[in-house]
């Protein structure tokens, strides 16, 4: 039972990241075109510096480790990176122009689900993760609103209820983890490597071309900063 409360706890903290990013960016009078242009792109490269460094320190590692040092880990990193390629290309984002939205739910799912397996198999790790999944979630949820608040004008009570509506694909997700995975380490290392595969892809396909903002310097740092966070994080952990 106290396993279950970890997970809830952690999913729901974590998920809720999203709803407080919304939240953040639906206050539009501070400053409108420096929240538009400079913070906002400071906020989608930082998303993406900790989505990276979750890769880096987390995903990767602990996938390839469950898996044993198989040389599969290769073939499912590539497999999850194409998977999220045909997944994109399935729902048209490029017409729909809300990237960073279908990109958050697509790699906060594998991630819950492997929060789950973790906290299922004692991993100390698992902490780090739903921390990082947090991190990650607040600037996504605050760079998808304001995706969506440009296709549907005068929702935004609509938009934010959506976006705590996501909450609850932490829990489910990370229970499913918990109750299918927590005998099976080999088939949760190779979910970790199939979301990393899939974040990769989001990251350099959907998230670094947004970040770019000629003759400014904080996108770029914004990605610095977010690895940087991931890297602390693991090693404070760790020590």
């Amino acid at each position: 039972m106290s396993e279950i409360i970890t997970i809830l706890a952690l999913t729901i903290a974590s998920g809720s990241c999203i709803f407080l990013g919304g939240l953040l960016a639906s206050f539009e009078h501070i400053r409108p075109n420096w929240l538009e242009r400079e913070f906002r792109h400071f906020l989608i490269a930082l998303g993406g510096g900790i989505l990276l460094g979750a890769v880096a320190v987390v995903l990767v590692p602990e996938g390839i480790a469950r898996m044993q040092d198989s040389l599969f880990a290769i073939p499912l990193f590539l497999s999850g990176g194409c998977t999220f390629f045909l997944i994109e290309r399935a729902l048209g984002l490029k017409r729909r122009e809300s990237p960073q939205f279908i990109g958050m739910i697509l790699d906060y799912l594998p991630e819950a689900i492997a929060l789950g397996g973790m906290v299922a198999v004692n991993s100390p790790i698992a902490p780090l993760l739903a921390l990082l999944i947090g991190l990650q979630n607040l600037p996504e949820g605050f760079n998808s609103y304001r995706e969506l608040i440009k296709h549907d004008r005068g929702n935004r009570r609509k938009i934010l209820r959506v976006m705590a509506a996501l909450v609850i694909i932490g829990p489910v997700a990370g229970l499913t983890g918990f109750f299918f995975l927590s005998d099976l380490p080999t088939i949760l290392g190779a979910i970790m490597l199939f979301a990393s595969g899939g974040i990769v892809y989001l990251i350099f396909q959907d998230v670094a071309p947004q970040a770019r903002l000629r003759r400014h310097w904080a996108p770029p740092l914004g990605a610095v900063v977010g690895f940087s966070v991931a890297l602390f994080s693991e090693m404070l952990v760790t020590a």
